[in-house]
């Protein structure tokens, strides 16, 4: 067998090493802007590196959480519209972290594509760090990797690691909820990162195009507004009042995400008409012919954040967060019962099956 005497090299392979470099530098001074207390160092070498003293800490526990996008970056890849999908990252970490009252300090993220756009990819990077701007984080560094056949031609993949701190004292976790307490609902920005699996089998299953009006925007806008990030409004109501338990709601909507934050002898009652919905979930459930039982276990349904606090303190937290720019609405209240989520009313009443 004859042996081929070309000199492959990595470019050969479909990767570009300059590439690589020439967007590590392109974003380096992105990055360098989001520094706060405790940053230190630049991009580019082999860890973050972050000084816990300096930010002020006396006796931290530190908090991480590991999240991605998820499939709502096909719609990202279809409409060629990545400017805000890095908000949907960061906000996946932080939002998971403030719920026990810490505070995001860094961030990192993993960028996978099977060749790499030096415009798509400084289009995400300027998204990661808005997110990371909004939640007050710094970015510490990340992972971007070129891996031909991998990834179907203009795909990629993202991923994030964020890590915070709370004061020992100060960790939120729901020791205290008990009967009587109050269920008070922070206004989601729509269907936020999570369900798009199933997003998408609607938009096949009722052959909808991404261009297609609702509510005067398309749908694949209306569809890319980026998950709603929590964070600064919370880090200020928490140094003053005492907030009982918070839950982000997720994969797994309100039915299984509360459940996370209560007692085993608990119930939050919900009553599902003290808030409305946004019109895409309602478009959502009719057009995919979805349970309201199914929507409210799948989608956040216009709910992004869920706070469990004292009934005397309920009415007060409230103005406070709508002050700082929340829509807020009191959804129920805590009951006995045994962990579990049970609703009164309907949410989608217009479209009941």
């Amino acid at each position: 067998m004859k042996k081929n005497d070309t000199n492959l090299s990595y470019s050969d392979a479909g990767v570009d090493v300059e590439r690589g470099e020439t967007f590590v530098t392109n974003i380096t001074p992105l990055a360098s802007s989001t520094a706060r207390p405790g940053s230190l160092g630049t991009l580019g070498g082999f860890g973050g590196l972050f000084d816990l003293k300096q930010s002020g800490y006396q006796d931290p526990i530190l908090v991480s959480a590991t999240d991605g996008v998820g499939t709502k970056l096909l719609l990202a890849i279809e409409l060629n519209r990545h400017e805000t999908i890095g908000i949907d990252l960061v906000a996946m970490c932080v939002n998971d972290i403030i719920v026990q009252g810490a505070e995001p300090l860094w961030f990192l993220d993993y960028f996978a594509t099977g060749n790499l756009s030096l415009e798509i990819g400084q289009s995400i990077l300027n998204g990661i760090v808005d997110g990371c701007k909004l939640a007050g984080a710094s970015l510490l560094g990340g992972e971007t990797a070129e891996m031909p056949n991998m990834y179907a031609p203009g795909h990629y993949d993202l991923a994030g690691f964020c890590v915070g701190a709370v004061e020992r004292g100060s960790l939120i976790d729901s020791t205290g909820v008990a009967a009587g307490d109050k269920i008070l609902g922070l206004a989601s920005n729509g269907v936020h990162s999570n369900g798009y699996s199933l997003v998408h089998k609607i938009l096949e299953h009722s052959n909808t195009s991404p261009s297609e009006k609702i509510d005067g925007n398309s749908i694949g806008t209306t569809l890319l507004k980026p998950t709603r990030i929590y964070v600064k409004p919370i880090l200020d109501i928490i140094k003053t009042k005492n907030i009982k338990g918070i839950a982000h709601i997720t994969g797994g909507g309100l039915t299984k995400n509360v459940p996370r934050i209560l007692p085993k002898n608990l119930d939050a009652n919900i009553d599902l008409n003290t808030w409305s919905p946004e019109p895409i979930f309602s478009w959502l459930k009719h057009n995919g012919k979805i349970m309201n039982s199914e929507m409210l276990s799948t989608f956040n349904c216009g709910i992004g954040l869920v706070m469990i606090v004292d009934e005397l303190d309920s009415k007060n937290i409230s103005n406070m967060l709508t002050d700082l720019g929340e829509k807020v609405f009191e959804i129920g209240e805590i009951v006995s019962g045994s962990g579990e989520v049970k609703y009164q009313n309907s949410i989608f009443a217009e479209f009941e099956n």
